[in-house]
C-alpha cells in the first residue's frame, strides 16, 4: 500500500522510477526482463524502506547530546528555585533542538536536493560525468598530469546499437477484448547496416519500415511485427512510423490483436497515442540511439556527492557569517541528504554492474566460416571440393570460371574457396 506523498516525494520517486527503468515495466526481453524480475522489490525500496530511510535519517540528525544537556538545564533550574522557562540556558538549549526538528520545509529542501543531484547526471538512460562547479562551468577530475585530455564518456562503455539488432518484445492486454496477455513482437527480418564503423550519407541512412511480403503474423498465440532496416533517403523515422502505423492498422484477419494495440497511451502532447506508437517509438529509438554503460557508477557518484554537498549545500564562503544554531540545522540537513543518497546509489549500481557484467562477459563463438584461396589447401581435397555443385556455382557466378578437373584448380589456383559450403 503506498504511503501519502508531497509533491516534492512523488518528484523524487518519478525520477527513481524513471532510473530503475520501470517506467519499462511491459518489456518482455534483456535486461528488462529481469528488471521486471526485481521490480517488486524495487516498488518496495521506493515506496516504503527510502521513505523509512529518510524519516530514520531526519531522527539521528537530532543531537542526543543536546537533549542530554537540556534536561541537565532544567534539573538545574528547578534546583536552584528558577522557572525553568525563563533560564537563558534552557532557551538557548531549546531554540537549537528546534533548529534541528525536521520541518516540512526542511523536508522539501532534502528533497528538492535529492532530485537536483540525480537528474544532473542522468539523461536519457545514461549516467553522464558532467561536474557541474557552477552556472556554465564544468570541473573536471584533475591527478595531477602535466597534460589531461578528457572527454565527457570517458569513464563509460559505448555501445552501438545500430551494429545489431535484439527482438524488442511486449505484453499487453485489454479488458473485454482478449482475456489473458499476449505478448506482441516486433522484429527484423532484413537489415542493411553501414561497415567499418562509417557514417551514412544523408542521402542514404537506414531507417525502419514495415516488411512488404509478410508484415503480420501469429505464431502460437503470440503477435509479430516484421521490420526491414535499409536506405530510404531522407525521410524522417518519425514520419516513417506514423506510414507504419496506417500500414499495420490497415492489415485484415488480426482484428483482436490490432484492437490490442489500438489502446490507448496519451501522452501530455499526444492524447491520441495508441500503444502500438508508444512501442514502436521505443523500438526505433532504442535500435538507433548509441547508449553507455558507465564503468564504475558507484565510485563516480560518490565522487560527485561529495562534490556536490561542498559546492551546492555547505556554502563555504559563507561559513564564517553562520550563527552555530543554523550551522547546527545545515550539518543536519547535509547529513539527512547524503544517508538517503547513498542508499539510492547502492541500489543503481547494482543495475548498472549487472549491466557491465553482461557486457564484459565473453561471448561464445558458435560457427565460423573461413575463406581460403586453393592455393593453401592440400590436393587431396580437390575431388571433394569438384563434387560441391554449390561452391562450383559460386566461381561461374563471381569469376566466370568453369571447374570442372583437378588441372582446372591447379591452374586457378587463386579461386577463393568459401568453407560454408562445406
Amino acid at each position: 500500500m503506498e504511503k501519502t506523498m508531497t509533491q516534492k516525494q512523488k518528484k523524487l520517486i518519478d525520477l527513481l522510477r524513471e532510473m530503475f527503468q520501470l517506467d519499462q515495466s511491459d518489456l518482455d526481453f534483456g535486461i528488462y526482463r529481469i528488471m521486471n524480475a526485481k521490480a517488486k522489490e524495487i516498488e518496495e525500496f521506493l515506496q516504503n524502506d527510502l521513505m523509512d530511510s529518510i524519516k530514520e535519517a531526519f531522527a539521528d540528525s537530532s543531537n542526543a547530546k543536546l537533549e542530554a544537556e537540556l534536561e541537565k538545564a532544567i534539573e538545574g533550574a528547578k534546583a536552584a528555585g528558577f522557572d525553568p522557562d525563563e533560564s537563558p540556558k534552557v532557551k538557548e538549549l531549546k531554540a537549537q533542538l528546534e533548529s534541528l526538528n525536521p520541518s516540512e520545509a526542511l523536508e522539501n529542501d532534502i528533497y528538492s536536493h535529492l532530485v537536483t543531484f540525480f537528474s544532473r547526471y542522468y539523461k536519457d538512460g545514461d549516467f553522464i560525468s558532467l561536474r557541474r562547479y557552477k552556472k556554465d562551468t564544468y570541473a573536471i577530475p584533475y591527478e595531477g598530469e602535466e597534460v589531461k585530455l578528457y572527454w565527457a564518456n570517458f569513464d563509460q562503455y559505448y555501445i552501438k546499437t545500430s551494429e545489431y539488432f535484439k527482438d524488442y518484445a511486449f505484453k499487453a492486454k485489454a479488458e473485454g477484448l482478449i482475456d489473458e496477455e499476449k505478448t506482441i513482437h516486433f522484429k527484423l527480418v532484413e537489415a542493411d547496416v553501414e561497415s567499418n564503423n562509417n557514417k551514412a550519407t544523408s542521402d542514404k541512412e537506414r531507417r525502419f519500415v514495415l516488411h512488404e511480403e509478410k508484415p503480420l503474423e501469429v505464431i502460437d498465440g503470440e503477435f509479430y511485427i516484421y521490420f526491414e532496416y535499409r536506405s530510404v533517403g531522407k525521410v524522417q523515422q518519425k514520419k516513417l512510423n506514423e506510414k507504419t502505423v496506417e500500414a499495420i492498422f490497415a492489415q485484415k484477419g488480426f482484428n483482436d490483436y490490432l484492437e490490442l494495440l489500438k489502446t490507448p497511451a496519451p501522452t501530455d502532447k499526444n492524447k491520441d497515442r495508441t500503444l502500438l506508437e508508444k512501442h514502436l517509438s521505443s523500438y526505433t529509438a532504442r535500435n538507433t540511439f548509441d547508449y553507455f554503460i558507465h564503468k564504475d557508477l558507484g565510485g563516480f557518484l560518490h565522487r560527485e556527492l561529495d562534490f556536490y554537498i561542498k559546492n551546492a549545500m555547505l556554502h563555504i564562503d559563507d561559513i564564517e557569517k553562520i550563527d552555530t544554531a543554523k550551522l547546527e540545522e545545515v550539518m543536519g540537513k547535509v547529513k539527512t541528504f547524503k544517508t538517503v543518497a547513498k542508499k539510492i546509489i547502492a541500489f543503481l549500481t547494482q543495475l548498472e554492474e549487472f549491466q557491465k557484467k553482461l557486457w564484459l562477459k565473453k561471448k561464445f563463438v558458435i560457427e565460423t566460416n573461413y575463406c581460403i584461396t586453393l592455393d593453401r589447401i592440400p590436393e587431396d581435397f580437390y575431388e571433394e571440393i569438384l563434387n560441391n555443385e554449390v561452391q562450383l556455382a559460386e566461381w561461374k557466378r563471381l569469376y566466370g570460371v568453369d571447374a570442372d578437373s583437378v588441372e582446372t584448380l591447379k591452374e586457378e589456383k587463386y579461386l577463393v574457396l568459401d568453407t560454408k559450403f562445406f
